[in-house]
């Protein structure tokens, strides 16, 4: 398998602007279930495995649980911000830094569980109170010099879910040996 595909397994996030009810509810869905697979992958996994890259040179499972946590707060942020703000700058951040740091290469992930459990349920609870006006705000991402529209964000980040799900199957399934 090239590194390409390792890197990403369910392909590039590509976004379709054509977009209807049933769609964003997916996506939605996406959001309310990843804690629970998530979950259902680590939970009985040793540290050898939690320690087991999704590809050469890439993340350890445990980083990528981390991680997850990570990103979905800074993404829950982001979204509670542009229904609040009228197209709000949201500050970037350096996640391949956070992912080395203490809590993000620790072999106990049960606080990122914990914490994706609770952010997720809360955070499908706002999308599902949202209505098409709330999806068609922005917010303004410095680092890519671009306006996001929560649509497109939610979009993003449903992929993002189902993302790094494979790159924890892949590095079981692989096992280290690429």
């Amino acid at each position: 398998m090239d590194l390409e595909t390792l890197k990403y397994p369910i392909g590039k996030f590509h976004f379709q602007e054509a977009i209807d009810e049933s769609k964003i509810k997916e996506w939605i869905s996406d959001i309310e279930q990843m804690p629970k697979a998530i979950e259902d992958l680590v939970r009985n996994l040793s540290v050898e495995e939690l320690n087991l890259p999704y590809r050469p040179d890439g993340w350890k499972i445990k980083q990528v649980v981390h991680h997850l946590a990570d990103s979905h707060m800074n993404a829950f942020i982001r979204f509670k911000l542009t229904l609040t703000e009228d197209s709000p700058i949201i500050k970037p951040y350096q996640e391949a830094k956070w992912a080395e740091l203490e809590d993000g290469t620790s072999n106990e992930v049960s606080d990122s569980l914990q914490l994706l459990k609770a952010l997720h349920s809360k955070w499908a609870t706002l999308l599902k109170t949202m209505n098409e006006d709330d999806f068609k705000r922005v917010y303004v991402h410095p680092e890519h010099n671009k306006r996001f529209q929560l649509t497109e964000a939610l979009a993003m980040y449903s992929w993002h879910c189902n993302h790094h799900l494979e790159h924890i199957k892949q590095a079981l399934h692989f096992r280290g040996n690429f």
